[in-house]
């Protein structure tokens, strides 16, 4: 029988709810466990597809084409699986399902109310996830900060569920320091107070804070929250997410989930792995510098993928990347000097006109300086605008998205995508076949004939003029296995690779993404 973790945030947000849930499920599943997380947020938004990243961040692709929460990309890394869209529970999809259930007359007359007819319908999705997964533990991350009124009524459906079925409650808080070693309990103490006045009762307490909790706060804590002193746990900052599901496994987290959980023994934990990659990016001699180049460089979390690929990456070959974020605008407006020093490029995908001309500046930069790149998605449609326009001698050549008027449409739209009205979840989504032609770099990098990547666009290489671009030297070196879209493009002087897809979103801690090492490895090679 499937049992449940309910992790709840409190005081603030943005304390690292995704992490510590994805940190819980690994190190359950390091013991054996059949862990999964599974996320609700408030918005009502059916998904997070239409969303802008200035104001969500990064739009996290699954698999299966579900476009979801940023979170999804932290289980993932940490897990190393691929989750599906029903692993996410919004508020948009969660009324949607209640209208049309009320419209088909499924209510038998009845007023559809919050509880019980919402309730039991995110009972029935939480439970159908556990099932669909054959999940021992499910560990469920309620998005959001207790007392919003965009989750109250799904903790109360967690309240219901745990009245049920047998579980717990984890409860994420912020523990401040006025002076050092002055810590404050108070805000913990004030927050633990409005769960339990919503009927969920912590059993542990996760404590984020500026240095370790003394024992004169966790006792604090223990006495006023009613939770046992050993369930109090630190959550301290780290120089790398990866590194907390081992500072947890240190003050016995997992033995103190397994007595609550009434769980067996399990396998003993084997974290040598985990470790040996977190110790070779600290101990790493050499640093790269990695420029990444973007329309939304205001916000870290637009490219959080991008990041965390590079880390992965990173780690793998035993080097330190420094990241510099760079504004595309800033380039269009101001040149290219800001690119000296670099050691690779990135230029990432994003939608509409704003900034193009300076990511096309970046690409001639790096396609002229032979300075080791990687385009993805746009920035691959860029890779190939901007060889047509310098290489080519077709000065207009463009993308119909950002001038309908060119005349060298070099990146069109799918033919599918020109009758779609609706735009949430209408993209080419999710993962995709790429063949890939041997001899190439992305051969190199991959060192396999079929590859699967996830997409997310409604723009293509215009097959008309791909001829004209392989007589002056672009290398297409992957395509789609039915339609011949072009999947790939490099250039032959130097290591620049553009793809389609987004391979920064399948790149795992433990498996890290091949593009993101070949690019990284020329990098340092060459640096």
């Amino acid at each position: 029988m499937t049992k449940y973790i309910v992790v709840v945030g409190s005081i603030m947000s943005g304390l690292g709810k995704g992490v510590l849930t994805a940190s819980i499920a690994k190190i359950l599943r390091a013991h054996g466990y059949a862990a999964f997380p599974l996320k609700f947020d408030g918005y009502l938004n059916v998904d997070c597809g239409t969303m802008n990243p200035f104001r969500h961040g990064e739009v996290f692709v699954l698999e299966d084409g579900g476009e979801v929460d940023m979170d999804f990309g932290t289980y993932e890394r940490f897990l190393g699986i691929n989750l599906t869209k029903s692993a996410s529970i919004t508020g948009g999809k969660l009324f949607k399902r209640i209208i049309e259930k009320e419209r088909r007359g499924e209510y038998l007359g009845r007023d559809v109310q919050v509880v019980p007819h919402l309730t039991d319908e995110i009972k029935t999705m939480v439970r159908d996830y556990a099932k669909e997964t054959k999940a021992d533990i499910v560990v469920v991350e309620v998005g959001g900060t207790v007392g919003d009124i965009e989750n109250n009524y799904f903790i109360e459906a967690m309240r219901q569920l745990l009245s049920e079925e047998q579980g717990i409650v984890v409860q994420l808080t912020w523990v401040p320091s006025i002076a050092k070693g002055e810590q404050k309990t108070k805000p913990t103490q004030h927050a633990n107070r409005l769960i339990r006045s919503l009927g969920l009762n912590p059993n542990i307490i996760v404590a984020r804070e500026d240095e370790p909790l003394s024992e004169e706060a966790k006792e604090k804590i223990a006495m006023f929250c009613d939770v046992q002193k050993e369930c109090i746990f630190d959550d301290p900052k780290v120089e790398f997410v990866y590194e907390l599901p081992i500072i947890l496994e240190q003050q016995d987290f997992y033995s103190k989930l397994s007595a609550l959980l009434s769980l067996s023994i399990g396998k003993k934990a084997n974290w040598s792995a985990w470790k040996e990659r977190i110790s070779k990016i600290k101990n790493a001699k050499k640093t790269i510098v990695v420029g990444i180049v973007g329309k939304y460089a205001s916000i870290k979390d637009a490219y959080a993928s991008i990041y965390e690929a590079i880390f992965h990456a990173s780690s793998e070959l035993g080097i330190r990347a420094e990241i510099k974020l760079l504004d595309a605008e800033e380039i269009e407006k101001k040149g290219t000097d800001v690119l000296k020093g670099l050691d690779a490029l990135v230029v990432p995908g994003g939608f509409g006109k704003r900034g193009v001309e300076g990511k096309i500046k970046a690409i001639q930069y790096a396609r002229t300086n032979k300075l080791p790149f990687l385009g993805l998605c746009l920035g691959m449609q860029m890779m190939v605008v901007e060889y047509a326009r310098n290489v080519l001698g077709w000065e207009r050549a463009n993308s119909t998205e950002l001038d309908p008027s060119t005349p060298y449409p070099i990146i069109d739209i799918l033919p599918e995508q020109k009758r779609i009205v609706e735009k949430g979840g209408t993209m080419r989504l999710g993962g995709y076949e790429m063949i890939l032609k041997k001899n190439t770099k992305i051969w190199e990098a991959y060192k396999k004939e079929r590859v699967v990547e996830r997409h997310r666009h409604r723009y293509e290489v215009n097959p008309d003029f791909v001829s004209h671009l392989e007589e002056k030297g672009l290398v297409i070196s992957a395509r789609s296995p039915n339609k011949g879209i072009v999947e790939a493009v490099e250039w032959k002087d130097s290591f620049g690779i553009g793809i389609q897809a987004h391979p920064e979103l399948s790149s795992k801690f433990e498996r890290p993404s091949p593009l993101f090492v070949a690019l990284l490895k020329h990098a340092s090679s060459e640096g």
